[in-house]
C-alpha cells in the first residue's frame, strides 16, 4: 500500500494525464472499474470537529470535508471543478444512501452532494436520494449517474456493511445474495441499472459500528467517533481501507485479534472473482488528510 499525507501544493496541481483520464471516465466509466490504472486512489479525510460532543454531525464541517476530499481525489483547486470532472449538467443523478435507523447516511452529507450537483448544472428535478425504494424511484430508473454514500458498520450477513453491499437494494430480492457471507455482491454492480454509472463512492466513517450481534444488532458501546470519510472512484478499494480500520479497532477494543463473523469476504472477492476494483492494499494509493491521532491505518 502506498500512503502519504497530502500537501496544499500537491492537490492544486493539474496535468494532461489527469485531463485524459477524466475524459476516459466520462465516456467509458466502466473502463475505470476494470482497473486500467495499476492503483486505485483513495482519500481518507478526518476532522476533529466533524462530530459534535452531543454526537450529532457538524453540517459545516461535513460540507468542507467532502469538498476537500474531491479536490484531493481529482487534483483541482476548487470542489466545483472536481465535480465537473465526473458530472455533466444533463445527467440524471441518483444518490444511493443508506437509511438504517441506528446509523444512516448523514443528511448533511446528502445535502452537500446535492448542492454541488446543482452548482455544476444538474437540475434539481433530475436528482434523487433514495435507499430501499430505488427500484421504484423514477430518477433511479432513468439515472445516467450514481453517487454511492453509506456508513461503515459490522453486518450479520456480510461481515461489514460496505459500499459494494450498498447496491443490494437494486435487486428485487436482496436475500438472494446472502449466501456464503454475501460473497458475490459484486455481481449486482454488473446489472444494467447500475453498470458503469457510479462516479463517486463515499464510505462514511464518522461514527462507525465495529461490533454487533444478530441481524439488526446495535449497541452504542461499539460505536466510536472516528470522524472520517473515505472517498474514491473504486468502491472495493474504499471498502478495503474501511475494513482495515474496523479490524484495527476491534483489536484495540478487545485486546486481541477478533475476526469478523461472518468474514467480510465479499470485498476481496469483488476484486479476485469479479474484477470490480482493488482490494489488495498494495494496489491502493491511500492519501491522508486531517488529524492523524487514532487513525488506525
Amino acid at each position: 500500500m502506498k500512503s502519504r499525507e497530502i500537501t496544499r501544493r500537491e492537490f492544486i496541481k493539474t496535468s494532461a494525464l489527469t485531463t485524459a483520464s477524466t475524459a476516459l471516465f466520462m465516456n467509458s466509466p466502466e473502463k475505470l472499474f476494470a482497473q486500467t490504472k495499476p492503483k486505485s486512489r483513495v482519500v481518507l479525510i478526518r476532522d476533529e470537529n466533524a462530530v459534535l460532543p452531543s454526537g450529532k454531525t457538524n453540517s459545516e464541517v461535513i460540507h468542507k470535508m467532502i469538498d476537500e476530499a474531491v479536490k484531493i481525489l481529482f487534483e483541482t483547486k476548487d470542489p466545483q471543478s472536481a465535480w465537473k470532472k465526473i458530472i455533466k449538467p444533463e445527467d440524471v443523478v441518483g444518490i444511493k444512501t443508506n437509511v438504517w435507523n441506528y446509523l444512516r447516511t448523514p443528511l448533511e452529507l446528502e445535502s452537500a452532494i446535492k448542492k454541488r450537483l446543482m452548482e455544476v448544472g444538474v437540475k434539481e428535478e433530475n436528482i434523487g436520494i433514495n435507499d430501499r425504494g430505488v427500484l421504484r424511484d423514477p430518477i433511479f430508473q432513468k439515472a445516467t449517474t450514481l453517487i454511492n454514500a453509506r456508513p461503515m458498520r459490522t453486518h450479520h450477513w456480510s461481515g461489514v456493511g460496505s459500499l459494494v453491499k450498498n447496491y443490494i437494494m437494486f435487486v428485487p430480492n436482496p436475500s438472494d445474495y446472502h449466501d456464503d457471507s454475501c460473497a458475490d455482491l459484486a455481481v449486482i454492480w454488473k446489472l444494467p441499472i447500475v453498470k458503469g454509472k457510479t462516479r463517486l463512492n463515499i464510505l462514511v466513517m464518522l461514527t462507525p459500528l465495529f461490533h454487533s450481534v444478530g441481524p439488526h444488532g446495535f449497541s452504542p458501546e461499539y460505536v466510536w467517533q472516528y470522524k472520517g470519510l473515505i472517498v474514491g472512484i473504486d468502491p472495493v478499494a474504499c471498502d478495503a481501507v474501511g475494513l482495515k480500520i474496523i479490524e484495527a479497532k476491534r483489536k484495540e477494543f478487545f485486546g486481541e485479534d477478533k475476526p469478523l463473523s461472518p468474514p467480510a469476504k465479499h470485498i476481496q472477492l469483488s476484486d479476485l472473482r469479479h474484477k470490480l476494483g482493488n482490494a489488495d492494499m498494495k494496489n491502493i494509493e491511500l492519501i491522508f488528510s486531517g488529524f492523524a491521532e487514532g487513525r488506525l491505518i
